[in-house]
Formats: C-alpha cells, sequence, structure tokens
C-alpha cells in the first residue's frame, strides 16, 4: 500500500472498493462524476467547470479529495468521490474537516464505496490531527442521511444553516 491509499473494503462477495487520495492526474476521471454530483443537487451540466474547479482545489492544496475504484488493474473504474475541506470550528477553537461532496455512480450503489469513502475521510481526519468531521446533506437525501447514522454521525438539532447568495462585484 502506498502513501496515498487509504483501504479497501469488500462485501459479500462483491469486488473490492479501493480508496486513495486523488491527485491532478485524477481529474479526468473524477470531472465527470463530480459534474453528475452537481447535477444530483439541480446544477447545470457542466464538464469543464467541474474539471477546473477540481483542478483548483488540488493545485492550492485546498482539499482533500479521495477517490472510489473498483476493476481489476488493467482495468480500474473510478465509481464514486468523496470531497473534504479544511477550516476550524471557533467554539471549540479547533481545526475541522467539512465533508462537503459524497458522491458514487449509481450502478455502483451497493458496493460499499459510500461508506467506505466516509471511513477514508474519518481515517484521514484523524491524521490530520481534525477535532471533528462535519457535512450537511439535502433534507430529502433520506438514504445519505441513513448512511450517516449507520457510522454513527449524528445530526445537529441546535443551530440552523443560512446561506446568502452573493452577486458577482
Amino acid at each position: 500500500m502506498n502513501d496515498d491509499d487509504v483501504g479497501d473494503v469488500g462485501d459479500d462477495g462483491q469486488p473490492p472498493v479501493r480508496i486513495r487520495r486523488a491527485g491532478l492526474p485524477d481529474v479526468a476521471v473524477l470531472a465527470p462524476l463530480f459534474d453528475a454530483y452537481r447535477r444530483f443537487y439541480e446544477q447545470p451540466a457542466d464538464l469543464e467547470r467541474a474539471a477546473r474547479f477540481l483542478t483548483e482545489r488540488l493545485e492550492r492544496h485546498e482539499s482533500l479529495l479521495l477517490i472510489a475504484e473498483t476493476g481489476p488493474a488493467q482495468a480500474v473504474q473510478a465509481i464514486g468521490l468523496c470531497q473534504c475541506y479544511p477550516t476550524f470550528c471557533s467554539v471549540i477553537a479547533e481545526p475541522v474537516l467539512a465533508l462537503y461532496d459524497l458522491f458514487v455512480v449509481p450502478e455502483a450503489r451497493g458496493l460499499g464505496a459510500a461508506r467506505a469513502l466516509m471511513r477514508a475521510a474519518e481515517h484521514e481526519a484523524r491524521r490530520q490531527g481534525k477535532a471533528r468531521l462535519d457535512l450537511t446533506t439535502a433534507k430529502s437525501n433520506l438514504p445519505a442521511q441513513r448512511l450517516y447514522e449507520s457510522l454513527g454521525w449524528q445530526r445537529d438539532e441546535v443551530f440552523l444553516i443560512y446561506n446568502r447568495v452573493l452577486a458577482p462585484a
């Protein structure tokens, strides 16, 4: 296992899912997944924008990007991604990691890739000395909520999340 490998998981005879940290050479295979993730959240398809965004995050070392892969070495397929952003929590005065993007292609769901990606993100957060992982999800995304809760995540019942869209200056 090299430094970028995070681990493998295989369930009930399913092919193993390998999780590793992604780098700039992976943008070409991750951009379509990221674009599909954005479309899931009702954004227009824009493969160029997806590739540019991932490239910028990686070049600037602004995110942890994990890739889920399956298949034999000669035919590896990227089936999912997880992107986390380092940030801070002023209340606990500690660094945290925001798990912002989690996506697995529909045809690979049920292989354990999302669970493996989340476990890998937790492993990386611990390795980096983060105090906590945070995430938000759509209220209607019940399958994701069940996954999070099965992994020990707790729903925040105290704070509300607000957004303010800013017009370009």
